[in-house]
């Protein structure tokens, strides 16, 4: 019976393809072996792998869609058992109803290996500037016993008997059309037409075995949150010792307690007394690239905005870098003692300005004007 690629990842058949990538992240983040240490976690992590595969790729999808398993070598069939994989064309098809058969012969041992993924958490200034990572990896590595044969030291396959080593075999079926020959993969050998007599004691035949390896990888200045380093040939060695698949290393940017991102700029909100945003004062800020004398001019309004050209994120494929954009907030004092309000009032009285509603016709008070200026009029 073929598997339940939908039910696997917990989905409906008919699932859209961004609903089936989103179930493999959710549960390969979940499941991964460097994150999950509960022993059925790996074998759970690798059949939601095999899914994705199954499902992502639109052939094999169909495959499914009809009721086969598009990993097993002798499916390609529809839901009424009859698949035309291996049919070259019409002889072929003729062949088949009425005595000949097509010859696929064995498939090889070697196959490749899959991808693989792994999450890393970066800290805003490692990706804004790049740097080196040492990441650890469990994955599929070339046994180094057998170095990808599968076989014991001094031993070597032999042909399969069951099918003399064509990979397949055939049954005969009579009926109203006449005899129909049909051909599926050897289950004695799985398809390749050699049997492992004596398997390598440590990986068991497969060729390769699982082990745990740290990777040194170079971040480049400028990668964003859920950017993907491509890291060829560091994934799973494929069995029979087959060329690895690829790793890929996904960027997940923590957040910083003072700048947020958007793209190659950076942003930070400051917050003024009122004092110095009236007389004008020197800010110093902390940047990623040290401390900045930021001028305030004095009348500085609330949502002000300054910039600092080039103290962003540097773009990924271009020169240059972003800007730091720094927005102003004028902060108005809730708690005034006698000679402070007092010294208000007069400032109040100098300016022409009633703290009532106005001396003068057209012009708010000195709090209100405070107000308006939050709310950007």
């Amino acid at each position: 019976m073929a598997t339940d690629y939908y039910g696997v990842l917990g989905l409906a058949p008919g699932a859209s393809d961004g609903e089936i990538k989103r179930a493999y992240r959710r549960l390969a983040r979940d499941l991964h072996p460097d994150v999950n240490p509960d022993p059925g976690a790996k074998e759970r992590f690798q059949e939601v792998s095999r899914a994705y595969q199954a499902l992502s790729d639109p052939e094999k999808r169909r495959i499914v869609d009809l009721g086969g398993d598009p990993f097993d070598s002798g499916v390609g069939a529809g839901a009424g058992g009859f698949s035309t994989q291996g049919f070259g064309g019409l002889g072929d098809i003729m062949d088949a109803f009425f005595g000949g058969a097509t010859a696929r012969g064995p498939r090889s041992r070697v196959r490749a290996g899959r991808d693989a993924m792994i999450p890393v958490e970066l800290d805003l200034d490692e990706t804004v500037f790049g740097t080196t990572k040492d990441i650890t990896v469990d994955t599929a590595v070339l046994c180094e016993t057998c170095t990808g044969g599968g076989t014991a030291p001094g031993t070597h396959p032999t042909t399969c008997t069951t099918c003399a080593g064509r990979g397949e075999v055939q049954s005969v079926q009579t009926g109203l059309l006449g005899r129909m020959v049909t051909s599926r993969s050897c289950p004695s050998c799985g398809g390749t037409g050699q049997v492992i007599p004596d398997p390598c004691p440590k990986c068991g035949g497969d060729g390769r075995v699982r082990a745990r390896r740290t990777i040194p990888v170079k971040v480049p200045a400028g990668v964003e949150d859920g950017m993907r380093i491509r890291l060829t040939g560091h994934g799973e060695v494929g069995p029979g010792g087959g060329p690895p698949g690829d790793l890929y290393v996904e960027i997940h940017e923590r957040p910083h307690p003072v700048f947020t991102r958007d793209g190659e700029d950076l942003h930070c909100q400051v917050t003024l007394p009122m004092t110095s945003a009236a007389l004008g004062t020197t800010l110093h800020l902390e940047t990623l690239d040290g401390e900045e004398d930021i001028d305030i001019r004095a009348g500085t309004q609330s949502g002000s905005v300054l910039t600092l050209r080039g103290r962003g994120a540097p773009r990924l494929r271009a020169t240059g870098r972003g800007n730091l954009v720094v927005h102003v907030a004028v902060s108005t004092p809730t708690r005034l003692d006698g000679e402070q309000e007092k010294l208000l009032r007069e400032l109040a009285v100098l300016r022409g300005e009633d703290t009532a509603g106005g001396t003068r016709e057209g012009q708010g008070g000195l709090f209100s004007r405070v107000r308006d200026a939050f709310n950007g009029r």
